[in-house]
């Protein structure tokens, strides 16, 4: 039972403006703000009350945000943990040459161009998806480097020496088998926002019977046998 000396207590720390979580947080005690709110209902507040109150919710509703921000953050960052240890097996599966086959062919068919002369042309600009297309195209097949030919697709303000150089450590195809690089007209005096932007590398590879098997397990995968 709540002592008359408490519930004194409790009025006096209302009419100096202090909330109910803080009238609580105050007298170490637990009471329901319904019932806190029953025996305070008559009081006069001071003066600046309402502002203070706003304050007060704009504050912890600021907290609530960060508070949730936290627990996504959290959540996927457990989420993506979960993922990788589910899926990380995976990555051994393309050391089997059926496979690899498989997913270059679906990388190409995806961002290659089909182009029927004879040869395989790709490009992106995500250093990774280029990576791996070469990688897999040289495991899958005997390749002959000297058939690797380079174009980059950037924009106006970019060192075109650097991009080379960067792309060149990327694919490893000397900077001399690279052509002349295409610069997008609609860029000119307009600078590069992203930073890290590397253009586009297009990557030629001249062997009509490689563009020929990949083309038809294209077709083969499509219709599902």
């Amino acid at each position: 039972m709540i002592s008359q000396e408490l519930k004194e207590k409790i009025i006096n720390l209302r009419k100096l403006g202090k909330t109910y979580t803080e009238i609580n947080g105050l007298l170490n005690v637990h009471i329901p703000k319904s019932t806190l709110s029953y025996w305070c209902n008559d009081l006069a507040l001071p003066l600046g009350y309402g502002r203070k109150v706003q304050e007060y919710n704009k504050y912890n509703l600021i907290k609530a945000r960060e508070a949730a921000l936290i627990s996504k953050r959290i959540y996927r960052e457990d989420n993506i943990k979960r993922i990788v240890q589910e899926n990380s097996h995976l990555a051994g599966n393309l050391k089997n040459k059926d496979i690899a086959k498989i997913v270059l062919t679906v990388l190409y068919m995806t961002e290659g161009t089909r182009n029927g002369n004879g040869s395989i042309t790709f490009g992106n600009s995500d250093p990774s998806i280029v990576g791996l297309f070469l990688n897999l195209l040289r495991f899958c097949y005997i390749i002959d480097e000297s058939k690797f030919r380079c174009t980059l697709q950037c924009r106006a303000d970019q060192n075109i020496k650097e991009l080379e150089s960067f792309w060149s450590n990327i694919t490893g195809i000397f900077p001399d088998r690279f052509y002349k690089a295409r610069i997008d007209p609609r860029t000119i005096n307009k600078p590069t926002k992203k930073k890290n932007y590397k253009g586009v590398c297009r990557i030629n590879y001249f062997s009509a019977k490689v563009y020929l098997e990949l083309v038809n397990i294209a077709k083969l995968i499509c219709m599902g046998r």
